[in-house]
């Protein structure tokens, strides 16, 4: 599998919004990362990383599957817009994005993980 980086020049700027995401999760985020870094999913997960150009919520390598939480600003139509051609371009590249809203990750907990572990392990 080839990995898909950034243009150098522009990995920089990406490296230091990932780093600056890692230090500002919404509540959402850090709930799900609690799960994610205990090894809950069987799968190594990394957070905040960086696929081509883009920046993605959470990645397990070993499935190339991406999970993405989407808060308020996810309902406008310019950002459903972004988000369509963003994962057009992740999926045309070999990755699965699986999106959730942030609801579902802090109120509807158990069904959201039980749906990233059932696909998981049908990889």
């Amino acid at each position: 599998m080839k990995w898909h980086t950034a243009d150098i020049l522009e990995y920089e700027l990406l490296k230091n919004n990932a780093k600056a995401n890692r230090s500002n999760m919404t509540e959402a985020e850090s709930a799900f990362w609690q799960i994610a870094k205990s090894s809950s999913f069987g799968q190594k997960c990394r957070r905040q990383y960086i696929i081509g150009e883009y920046i993605v919520d959470f990645f397990f390598r070993q499935s190339m599957t991406i999970v993405e939480l989407d808060g308020g600003y996810h309902t406008t139509k310019e950002q459903q817009e972004e988000d369509r051609i963003r994962q057009n371009w992740l999926e045309q590249k070999g990755y699965k994005v699986l999106r959730f809203t942030n609801e579902q990750v802090l109120f509807d907990t158990d069904n959201t993980i039980n749906e990233i572990i059932k696909h998981l392990n049908n990889k």
